[in-house]
């Protein structure tokens, strides 16, 4: 069997340009490019968009992994996922106090910070972040010394 590899993480957004301030400008991701879909895109009947909503997506990229993050926009308001949320992406940096920071500016939904403990007992600080179409981001950061 080959293996197997990940190639992104995918978010739906009701706006790309309101994502883009959290995504771009805080987290720093990389915007590599925005595109219309075309009309028999797969994101119609695996994400369960009807046919007659227009999409477009963006691609995102961090300064060493490529197109590691999309987000497909369905415009208008989209609808709350009752809890337990299903699905979250983990990203580790360095400045977690920024990235709180940006988030809160922004008003997105910041939970309270906690300790993070490790398989291998390592020690490190995780915030989960909510942006504003209800999806969650947990970033972490475990410093070298721990």
């Amino acid at each position: 069997m080959s293996e197997t590899r990940f190639q992104r993480a995918n978010f739906v957004v009701a706006n790309i340009e309101a994502a883009l301030p959290f995504y771009r400008d805080v987290l720093g991701l990389r915007l590599d490019f925005v595109k219309d879909s075309e009309a028999d895109s797969y994101s119609y009947p695996v994400f369960e968009i009807p046919r007659d909503r227009p999409l477009r997506f963006a691609v995102l990229s961090t300064e060493s992994q490529l197109r590691v993050l999309a987000l497909t926009e369905v415009p208008g308001p989209l609808e709350r996922v009752p809890p337990p949320r299903r699905a979250a992406i983990v990203l580790e940096t360095p400045n977690i106090d920024e990235v709180v920071a940006g988030a809160r500016k922004l008003g997105l939904h910041v939970y309270d910070e906690e300790r993070l403990l490790t398989h291998d007992g390592r020690v490190g600080r995780e915030v989960g972040i909510v942006d504003l179409d209800d999806n969650l981001v947990v970033i972490y950061y475990i410093p070298a010394q721990s």
